[in-house]
């Protein structure tokens, strides 16, 4: 079919085969999800968003290509059959919280999984790419962590999407079985509709003058691989249709940079430097994150090319429109 081009990176061929019988996204209203059923949606693949938060009365109306509910109590069948691909980005994040509230992570992130791939495997979908995060391998040494390091998760959270990520490839290689399920391990992912309590949002926040101040977990010498969310989603497109066998693969940059490094260049983006207050450290923070990204670069053609500040200047650009946004004063009569 012909239409808009897919953006530099995804494979050719990727609309054409999703088209087929359309796509399904869960948790299409978080941070991920809505980036790429936005981008789906742009390039005329048909888009069946699911989240729970369409499902609250206090929470947004679902949009017409949307479903409200819960996914451990939905009927699943009506949704998923004919589907081309289910994209599975719903979880519950965040690996503080974890440690008191694992029942809510275990179904959330275990329950829900097995669930959604039970379906999955009895309509017959061909591919489940799923949401999995660089937790699992738990600290890093400084190296590059690649797919075959034995994970070492130090948190509940992170237990949990290493469980779902095995519950995924237990359903792809039983018998008889015609789903394959790429599981994509992503690493701290930032940009434009960032989570508000998540490190880089905070610090944009802090830098623009709002008054808080800004916790750092350690002494800001931890290093994180970020990771953009436009190169997020060109990865997610890419699993979807690859000709591949499943299994894992890392999404970052193959780069890191400290926390401290971070917040100078906040203060480049911004013109100021956030207010910061040093804590200890939680339990289950990894000090260092570093993706290897060969696999992913040469199975999904997976190349990430969007610099950490040129991800700031976006973020920080888009907090920028939403506060206008949410400041203009209304135009209707009174």
């Amino acid at each position: 079919m012909s239409g808009p081009a897919l953006p530099e990176g995804v494979p050719p061929g990727v609309r054409e085969e999703m088209t087929g019988g359309g796509v399904v996204v869960t948790g299409a209203a978080g941070f991920i999800g809505s980036h790429l059923a936005q981008a789906l949606a742009r390039w005329e693949v048909p888009v069946l968003g699911v989240d729970r938060r369409w499902g609250d009365a206090a929470a947004e109306e679902a949009p017409p290509w949307g479903v409200g509910g819960d996914l451990a109590t939905l009927d699943l069948e009506p949704l998923l059959r004919g589907a081309a691909v289910v994209f599975h980005l719903a979880g519950r994040p965040g690996v503080r919280p974890s440690w008191d509230s694992f029942p809510d992570y275990l179904r959330d992130n275990v329950l829900v999984t097995q669930r959604l791939l039970e379906t999955c495997a009895r309509l017959g979908v061909p591919r489940v790419v799923m949401a999995s995060s660089s937790s699992v391998y738990g600290d890093g040494d400084g190296t590059p962590m690649d797919e075959e390091r034995t994970p070492c998760p130090a948190s509940p959270y992170a237990v949990t999407k290493l469980a779902a990520e095995r519950l995924g490839m237990a359903y792809a290689q039983r018998a008889r079985s015609k789903l394959s399920v790429v599981a994509l391990r992503y690493f701290t992912v930032y940009g434009p509709r960032q989570r508000p309590d998540m490190l880089i949002a905070r610090a944009l926040r802090s830098a623009r003058g709002e008054g808080k101040l800004l916790r750092i977990l350690g002494d800001g010498s931890a290093r994180r691989d970020f990771t953009f969310v436009d190169d997020v989603v060109k990865a997610t497109l890419s699993a979807a249709t690859a000709r591949v066998p499943s299994g894992t693969y890392n999404v970052g940059t193959g780069l890191n940079t400290s926390i401290n490094e971070l917040l100078a260049l906040v203060a480049d983006v911004t013109g100021r430097f956030p207010r910061v207050q040093y804590t200890r450290p939680h339990p289950g923070d990894a000090t260092v994150t570093l993706a290897d990204p060969a696999r992913a670069a040469d199975v999904l053609g997976y190349r990430p090319t969007t610099s950490l500040h040129d991800g700031l200047v976006a973020q920080a650009r888009s907090l920028a429109a939403c506060d206008a946004s949410t400041a203009a004063p209304s135009r209707g009569a009174g």
